[in-house]
């Protein structure tokens, strides 16, 4: 068997590099999705940071009549503590002020309310203190622990907040990268051992089979450890490479058998053509003891040498498509009958009836029906001429019935029938004859036909002598 070429895969299509690759993207996915409520927790985190440097300079405040007797040197390290430009904080009404020397306030500043806790707020500000924070100025509000109902504000520039968060973002990003690396390679490698290795070994064992199926080194033998559906699928496929190589095995040795017997069977029947020649002129000699045994030779030499031809035609059959066409049925019918040996009314006794009407048109290849029909015929025919009991009035019978998609054509006699064994083996080549010396190999030929051109023929049960029923499509070609 010719094998074929090796297949070229790119490093990237095998089915390892899909997994780890899937498994690293699905991990990122997830981390991108744990990634957002992260970003806006470390944020809300850090504002509070400020938030609480605020509430301790109002504890400090809280200490002194008046804000504005604080020097600056108590003032300054608390707001550069909280990186702010200048706290306020309100209370009953009233608000004070504390700001670094010599710093002018913005005139506007983007509000950050941190007692508004919503989770989609703050994935929201997060995501916006990313793309615009850079220049901004910010304003927290929020009212911090230990300060009761005091009302903090921390006025300060938003690009620290923004560059810290960007600083977070990148270290989860490599923690993200490191994790989904590490657990994709796990994975790997236990679905390596568990899955992809298997699969290798499958994939390998059928590729290198299809290349030489007649090797029996080459049937996979099954991990007898695996219960699974990979051990089941190796097991089965062990099955199916057996059973294939013991087929071919066998075909082999049929077609060099049939080789054989073919070569042989041309000689045979050169042979028994010599011999059957010999017999005609034996058969005009006067001596009547050569008269008596002259037609039983005959006989016999005419039944060994159909045999040879018939089988020599079996083997020489070739499996053509059909070739539909319509057909006038009745008139293939009468030709079939001629062809059987029967000339329309009677042959030696048997008549022939073709209850076929007229006008009957039928799809499909004629040369094809008309070997099934002469087979039929001709087989009912010789059951009726070699019937053991005398039949009073033997007939061959044609018939045809069109149904809603198929017409049914009825070969029938009213002969002895078929025997139990011909019954049995019926359609099988060199088994299902009815007659002694037979081949059975016209009922195969038959079938064949008729399945070619996507009909069905069967044995009736009939009471008395033998029906065979063709169904073929209407008009389906």
């Amino acid at each position: 068997m010719m094998q074929s070429p090796p297949l070229r895969r790119s490093p990237f299509s095998s089915l390892s590099t899909k997994l780890i690759t899937a498994i690293a993207v699905v991990i990122l996915l997830v981390e991108v999705a744990v990634f957002l409520p992260s970003l806006a927790n470390y944020r809300a985190s850090w504002l509070d940071d400020r938030l609480r440097v605020g509430g301790v300079a109002v504890r400090v405040f809280d200490a002194v009549p008046d804000v504005s007797d604080i020097p600056s040197e108590i003032t300054d390290p608390l707001l550069q503590a909280a990186g702010a430009l200048a706290i306020v904080y309100r209370r009953e009404g009233q608000s004070d002020l504390i700001t670094l020397d010599a710093v002018m306030m913005p005139a506007e500043a983007h509000t950050a309310d941190m007692r508004d806790r919503n989770p989609l707020r703050l994935i929201a500000d997060a995501v916006d203190t990313l793309a615009f924070g850079q220049t901004r100025t910010l304003r927290i509000v929020g009212m911090p622990p230990g300060t009761g109902e005091v009302v903090v504000e921390v006025i300060m520039p938003e690009a620290p907040l923004r560059a810290d968060m960007l600083t977070y973002a990148r270290n989860i990003l490599i923690v993200s990268l490191v994790i989904a690396g590490v657990t994709a390679f796990a994975l790997y490698v236990l679905a390596e051992q568990a899955v992809i290795g298997p699969i290798k070994r499958l994939t390998e064992a059928v590729l290198a089979y299809r290349g030489s199926p007649e090797n029996a080194t080459l049937i996979i033998t099954p991990d007898q450890n695996r219960s699974d559906e990979l051990g089941i699928l190796e097991t089965e496929l062990a099955r199916t490479q057996t059973e294939l190589f013991t087929m071919l095995r066998q075909r082999r040795h049929l077609a060099d058998l049939g080789l054989a017997v073919a070569k042989i069977n041309h000689d045979l029947r050169n042979m028994l053509t010599a011999a059957q020649i010999l017999s005609d002129q034996v058969a005009t000699l006067d001596d009547p003891k050569v008269q008596r045994l002259a037609p039983r030779l005959v006989t016999t030499l005419d039944r060994a040498t159909s045999f040879a031809q018939t089988v020599l035609d079996y083997g020489r059959q070739q499996s053509s498509p059909p070739r539909p066409e319509p057909v006038d049925l009745r008139a293939l019918v009468v030709e079939a009958g001629l062809a059987a040996g029967l000339n329309g009314t009677t042959h030696e006794g048997v008549s022939f009836l073709n209850a076929v009407p007229d006008d009957t048109i039928l799809t499909v290849d004629p040369d094809h029906l008309a070997r099934v029909l002469t087979n039929l015929i001709g087989n009912a025919r010789e059951a009726l001429e070699g019937a053991s009991e005398k039949i009073a009035a033997p007939e061959v019978r044609v018939e045809c019935e069109r149904g809603a998609a198929n017409m049914r054509i009825t070969v029938s006699d009213n002969g002895p029938g078929l025997p139990p064994r011909a019954r049995e083996n019926l359609f099988i080549a060199f088994e299902g004859s009815a007659k002694p010396g037979g081949t059975g190999l016209g009922l195969a030929i038959a079938r064949e036909l008729v399945e070619a051109n996507g009909g069905m023929i069967t044995l009736l049960d009939t009471p008395g002598g033998a029906a065979f029923a063709i169904d073929l499509p209407i008009g389906s070609h």
